[in-house]
């Protein structure tokens, strides 16, 4: 069973950066693809940034591309997402989830089998 946990979320200022995190464990496979999104009540779930863990490949979402970055840390098992520039707009739950067996950086939510719990982001 694959578990995530995000962390990293908060409250920030607009134009200030946050770094969030997600640990995960349960398996070992390095053919997978972690993602970033993100939810609020007005807006469904939109797909941030993309990275396929055996290569690093990635894909990142136009509305965020150069203010968001995805990442990972393979000997951690943790992908991160550096935020910059932040807006008030980005002010969302924030999820990471992952897609086993996929060998490419995908930001279709429905290729996603498992996912974190979410950590809020608030930007004001």
């Amino acid at each position: 069973h694959v578990q995530l946990v995000e962390s990293g979320g908060g409250s920030v200022q607009a134009g200030g950066s946050l770094r969030l995190s997600c640990a995960v464990a349960g398996y070992t496979s390095r053919s997978n693809c972690l993602g970033w999104f993100r939810r609020t009540d007005e807006q469904e779930r939109e797909g941030l940034a993309a990275i396929v863990i055996r290569d690093g490949r990635t894909y990142t979402a136009d509305s965020v591309a150069g203010r968001f970055t995805i990442s990972r840390d393979n000997a951690k098992n943790t992908v991160y997402l550096q935020m910059n520039r932040l807006k008030p707009e980005d002010t969302a739950m924030y999820y990471c989830a992952a897609a086993l067996g996929m060998r490419w950086a995908t930001l279709l939510s429905a290729d996603y089998h498992y996912w974190g719990q979410g950590t809020q982001v608030t930007v004001s």
